[in-house]
């Protein structure tokens, strides 16, 4: 939970940073990539972070202009990563407009679960991190390189020097 709004703009500063990054390394034909048939592709998943954004902050009666709808998956993926800096911004607007340190105590219903607003942008920050776990596995199937997020990906260890990590102990 956040009891202030300066934490919470520490932190999604750098956790919007990290999906945007996710985000502009996808391709418009890994939008595509799926775990198996017939389950969210990677742009499925993609759009439905760009969305969430203003559906889960809605609920707490948020209120600034940003995509909404899940349906349909746009079929470019710069305009899905274009999408999401542009709903951060705007949350971003309106959160130091409409709300205060004392706001994020008040509690909300979402989705039939209480809750403080403060609880409600933790939940909105673990939820995109969930998702872009979901996405760079399946950057992966689709053979994109995934860019470090909590420290080096396998792409970015030999620009830090480092030796690859093994694939077992018997490598």
């Amino acid at each position: 939970m956040y009891h202030n709004l300066s934490g919470f703009f520490e932190s999604w500063e750098f956790e919007a940073g990290a999906t945007s990054r996710i985000l502009k390394n996808l391709t418009d034909e890994s939008l595509k990539q799926e775990v198996t048939p017939n389950q969210w592709s990677l742009g499925r998943i993609a759009w439905h972070t760009v969305t969430a954004i203003k559906v889960i902050s809605s609920q707490a009666g948020l209120r600034f202009e940003a995509p909404s709808e899940d349906w349909s998956v746009p079929s470019s993926a710069n305009f899905i990563a274009e999408s999401y800096i542009k709903s951060s911004h705007k949350f971003v607007e309106a959160l130091e407009t409409q709300w205060t340190d004392q706001t994020l105590l008040e509690q909300v219903d979402f989705f039939g679960i209480k809750m403080t607003k403060g609880s409600l942008l933790l939940f909105l920050n673990q939820h995109q991190t969930h998702h872009r776990g979901q996405m760079t596995i399946l950057m992966r199937q689709a053979g994109l390189n995934v860019p470090g997020i909590y420290g080096p990906s396998k792409e970015e260890w030999a620009q830090f020097g480092m030796a690859e990590p093994r694939q077992s102990l018997f490598d």
